[in-house]
């Protein structure tokens, strides 16, 4: 994704001020980042949170697109709106998933009440990705739960419960993301899929995102960039 984000902004006009991985972490600070417009961070669960706080706390506008860390956003945002920050954050940046989204809200809230109907969620991932479920199967699970009538939770794992929500995780060779909502009963089956093909749309929405986050101030998400 660092690459791909890379190659994107340079063709379109943008200056790469400063590259951070796990050898020269040091360099995330304060005074590396006092020309920097805006700063993208796609780390690993582990490094997402401080990564964020120090853009947060040096004034630079960040979007991020880590998952596997999610349960502590809510502190870095209300973080952004007390230091008048930025911070646009997105489980997914390819606008078929975000459109997906909304279907996927509007599919929850059509099917309340048919209890006939089962759902779960399946979703396939290349075998480097930290975080199981991942970040988009939460975010699909999350809206379902919170448009539905039944008590549901999600979990990752095959099950006889039919009071739960089950996401089943895949992980294969360098598939960059594929996502399945499917409801069954016993006589049909309704299904929202989405593959990703190419890393480059989730770089590129990342990078459209950054320009639309640059001499902002508040809490984002594609949903306000797709208004």
């Amino acid at each position: 994704m660092g690459r791909e984000i890379e190659r994107i902004l340079l063709d379109r006009g943008h200056e790469v001020r400063l590259i951070v991985d796990k050898e020269n972490a040091h360099e995330l600070d304060a005074g590396h980042l006092a020309d920097v417009d805006v700063a993208l961070e796609f780390s690993t669960p582990s490094t997402a949170y401080d990564n964020i706080r120090t853009c947060i706390a040096s004034r630079t506008p960040v979007v991020s697109g880590t998952t596997g860390w999610t349960d502590r956003l809510a502190d870095l945002e209300e973080l952004c709106r007390n230091n008048g920050g930025a911070l646009f954050y997105a489980s997914n940046f390819s606008l078929g998933v975000n459109i997906m989204f909304r279907l996927n809200r509007r599919l929850a809230e059509l099917m309340r009440g048919h209890e006939e109907y089962d759902v779960c969620i399946e979703e396939t991932h290349h075998t480097e990705k930290k975080d199981s479920p991942s970040g988009t199967a939460i975010t699909l699970a999350d809206d379902i739960i919170a448009r539905s009538d039944s008590k549901r939770a999600w979990i990752n794992s095959a099950t006889d419960d039919k009071s739960l929500l089950e996401i089943t995780s895949y992980r294969e060779g360098m598939i960059p993301g594929i996502h399945t909502v499917t409801y069954r009963s016993e006589d049909d089956e309704l299904q929202l899929r989405h593959s990703i093909t190419n890393r480059r749309t989730l770089a590129m929405g990342a990078v459209i995102a950054a320009e639309f986050v640059c001499g902002r101030t508040g809490v984002y998400t594609m949903d306000d960039l797709l208004k």
